[in-house]
């Protein structure tokens, strides 16, 4: 085992330990020698989306650089909404490489909003949680100016991105907006999620992280009450390493004892990353998964638009 120190967000995580089997069940890039090709393929299908769909790009839903979104509205009025929130572990990747994603949901007359962030460690974890927060309020306020039911909005996030996902449907957004209705996000989809930080504690990722033991379980969705009772489905690439299967498991046992209708399922063939592409693929379970999500909802048009 190694031992590291990190000093970010004014609180010093001082020599913390790695260790060498977390490292191995987390480090996606090495487990995944052909990860750059999968990257290059994921970019350019996303130009390609871009370049043939009514998009609507950049976004700005708070006041920083990073804080865009970008809207790909469905052919139909009164749309549903999917915003779709990137991995990377809070540290890489950005929104453009995600478009792809974008064109079976639209397709099938659903509206999408890939979201972007601020990255680790220009920006902390913590904060990272507000941005998605401010996105998906500015998304309930102005979505409705581009087509979408501002009452039917929805929230899927790969691998960080399912981190966040899970915070959205643990937040209370009347606390923030005491307009807001108590269930703006209407439910999630998380694929290969991250619900217990505690574990990235041991392992290299944690120097742009800089999570200590509090913020790591202050910050873990597995230990936050559900805000209502909105279904939540969990995915995870039947090829991915031991330990995100087990944090989808000890997910769905977490949130189902607050009566949260739950789903977990593999992903045949799909590792972390080929899983996330699922979504994109026309008949997919993946898919399949996420406009049943959608279509359970059926909330009147406007039902729940803000004041």
């Amino acid at each position: 085992m190694s031992r590291c120190s990190s000093a970010i967000w004014g609180c010093e995580v001082t020599d913390y330990i790695i260790n060498p089997a977390l490292e191995a069940q987390y480090n996606v890039r090495t487990a995944i020698p052909e990860h750059p090709g999968i990257f290059e393929a994921w970019a350019a299908q996303s130009r390609a989306c871009r370049d043939r769909g009514n998009t609507v790009l950049d976004l700005a839903y708070g006041r920083t650089a990073a804080e865009t979104l970008d809207l790909f509205p469905a052919a139909v009025p009164h749309a549903p909404l999917q915003a779709f929130i990137h991995g990377g572990y809070w540290q890489s990747r950005d929104k453009a490489e995600f478009s792809f994603l974008a064109e079976g949901l639209a397709a099938a007359g659903v509206s999408v909003a890939i979201l972007n962030y601020g990255l680790c460690p220009a920006v902390s974890l913590g904060t990272i949680v507000d941005q998605m927060r401010r996105a998906m309020l500015w998304l309930w306020r102005n979505a409705g100016a581009y087509g979408v039911d501002p009452a039917r909005l929805h929230v899927a996030g790969h691998s960080a991105g399912g981190h966040l996902a899970a915070v959205l449907l643990a937040t209370d957004w009347q606390s923030l907006d005491a307009d807001a209705p108590a269930d703006l996000v209407r439910s999630g989809l998380s694929i290969s999620g991250i619900f217990d930080l505690d574990p990235l504690r041991a392992t290299s990722l944690n120097r742009a992280l800089g999570l200590d033991a509090e913020s790591a379980r202050r910050l873990s969705p597995i230990f936050m009450s559900p805000n209502g009772h909105r279904p939540f489905v969990l995915a995870v690439g039947e090829a991915e390493s031991a330990a995100f299967h087990d944090q989808s498991a000890r997910m769905e046992v977490a949130w189902g004892q607050f009566g949260v209708p739950m789903e977990r399922f593999s992903l045949a063939g799909c590792n972390h990353l080929t899983a996330v592409s699922e979504l994109a693929r026309p008949g997919s379970q993946l898919l399949a998964a996420a406009l049943r999500l959608i279509h359970l909802d059926q909330a009147a048009p406007g039902s729940m638009a803000p004041r």
